[in-house]
């Protein structure tokens, strides 16, 4: 184990899984770094916590973070970075925006990859951890969550790749996988995806209505956790003594990976279903 202060650098603090695993990680005693893109008010009066100005999309942005947390540690190093920040974008592949799939990609995986670039020395000073957050969708594809499943699956592959080329280094990389959570993030994917919908050519958006709608309602019938159980799983991978390379934050984690491992045609039928997508054409 290298040297560190029990230390930890977290994205997208100012909310949801965030700010919960920084309130997580202050009631355990950890000096932690929240990674936010303006301050947080409510973070201020969390013990240990030091709030620091990012943009992951920004290199420029995510080479300042670093080295303002490297200057503060002081020659110590990181017991862990963890990569949440993130965003959905969602909506049938014909419609979404190519700007909008673009910030899909930017947010969920050029971000994390240019946070791990920057912090990585940090890691191998501390023999620290370095924790992605990715999604059930990585594994199991779902209609009009196209690009979302298309980033986590893209920072799966990341993690696994890092996973080896780091493991030499003292650094472990393992991924952690929340199911539907309660937090503002799909708010704001909803909100978007309005507003790219209502830009979208009537005629083609007719297409595709009514199943949105029966996918809409579908998600709205699903129970999401407390951002604070995929906190506390955070905090397990980071003080396990032999961490493993993945863990599920939520009950319906794993049904959604037992059913990805189904034959394509069933899983697609099974999916159909679920969705009460067999119901609902075109209008």
């Amino acid at each position: 184990m290298g040297t560190n202060t029990r230390a930890v650098f977290v994205t997208g603090a100012a909310g949801g899984i965030g700010t919960a695993t920084a309130e997580a990680l202050s009631e355990r005693g950890y000096r932690i770094y929240a990674g936010v893109r303006a301050e947080a008010p409510h973070l201020r009066d969390l013990a240990g916590v030091e709030q620091v100005r990012i943009d992951v999309t920004d290199p420029g942005s995510v080479a300042a973070a670093a080295g303002e947390v490297t200057r503060l540690q002081d020659g110590e190093g990181l017991a862990g970075v963890v990569n949440n920040a993130g965003v959905i974008v969602q909506g049938p592949l014909e419609l979404v925006p190519a700007e909008e799939l673009h910030r899909q990609f930017a947010v969920n995986v050029f971000g994390p990859a240019e946070v791990t670039r920057a912090f990585a020395p940090l890691l191998r000073t501390g023999g620290g951890r370095l924790i992605n957050i990715s999604a059930p969708t990585a594994r199991l594809a779902m209609p009009f969550a196209g690009p979302i499943s298309a980033s986590k699956a893209a920072l799966d592959a990341l993690s696994d790749a890092a996973r080896i080329e780091l493991a030499a280094q003292g650094v472990a990389v393992i991924t952690v996988v929340p199911g539907s959570v309660e937090t503002g993030i799909f708010a704001k994917a909803n909100a978007a995806a309005e507003t790219a919908l209502a830009a979208a050519d009537p005629a083609r958006l007719a297409l595709y209505r009514r199943r949105i709608e029966a996918v809409d309602a579908a998600v709205a019938r699903m129970r999401g956790a407390k951002p604070d159980r995929v906190a506390h799983t955070i905090v397990r991978a980071l003080e396990a003594s032999r961490p493993r390379p993945r863990y599920a934050a939520g009950s319906d984690v794993r049904p959604a990976l037992i059913l990805a491992r189904l034959p394509f045609r069933l899983r697609d039928r099974v999916v159909v279903r679920m969705l009460g997508l067999g119901k609902a054409t075109a209008a």
